[in-house]
């Protein structure tokens, strides 16, 4: 999709922006089953998300909390603190509610740029993404980032990653190419896929030449919340 190497001037690539005209344009949704009942269902811990799971290398959040419906959907909702438009997924599932690009399965991004950026809203509740990469050896990683981990565990085609984030919305940074060095000793070459698991909001999914630091930013790439006086 992106092979051709990119280059606008800015260093800068956006694949999601909730206030586009397309914001899905790239992307593919799959939307979990609902609940049988609500006996069944449970929901998640909205105290913590540093909360450890059992088995820290499990790829599956455990299903703790007094009963209740979570309906999942994949929905663009109007958010009360950035009073706009965002993409909210939302599961008591994770595998089963995401959204993925590109959009058909046989393709692939073919981004090479190496930063990696979100500006999602911590929900509370697990929540999980995932990042397919091709390195200078042809060989393809992937690196999965949840809430529910505690340790970083390396395979040798998935890294699995702790996830920390604040309460609100965050600015998520991945040096994809860092990460495929420490892990794997290989050069990064692209990135082939994005998969994003419920439970968040998505503000922004951009990629971008270089770290880079808020003040620096393009105006259209900063998070703008409202000042609390």
């Amino acid at each position: 999709m992106f092979s051709v190497d990119f280059d606008n001037g800015s260093g800068f690539l956006s694949v999601f922006y909730s206030l586009g005209s397309d914001p899905l344009q790239l992307w593919a949704k799959r939307v979990g089953p609902p609940p049988a009942s609500s006996s069944k269902s449970k929901q998640q811990p909205t105290t913590s998300l540093s909360s450890d799971s059992n088995n820290s290398n499990s790829s599956s959040p455990p299903q703790t909390g007094p009963a209740t419906v979570v309906v999942p959907h994949v929905d663009f909702v109007i958010d009360d603190t950035l009073n706009s438009q965002v993409l909210e997924l939302l599961s008591p599932n994770l595998p089963s509610t995401f959204i993925t690009t590109p959009s058909l399965p046989t393709r692939t991004l073919g981004i090479k740029l190496p930063i990696l950026v979100f500006l999602v809203k911590n929900l509370g509740k697990y929540w999980s993404f995932e990042v397919t990469i091709l390195d200078d050896r042809g060989e393809k990683r992937r690196f999965r980032a949840s809430n529910f981990q505690s340790t970083t565990r390396v395979k040798p085609y998935i890294t699995t990653m702790p996830l920390r984030m604040d309460p609100g919305w965050n600015q998520i940074q991945l040096n994809l190419a860092d990460y495929t060095k420490r892990a794997y000793g290989t050069a990064f070459a692209e990135v082939q896929r994005i998969t994003v698991h419920a439970n968040c909001r998505i503000r922004r999914i951009y990629f971008s030449d270089r770290l880079v630091q808020e003040n620096d930013l393009p105006a259209e790439f900063k998070l703008y919340l409202p000042v609390v006086n």
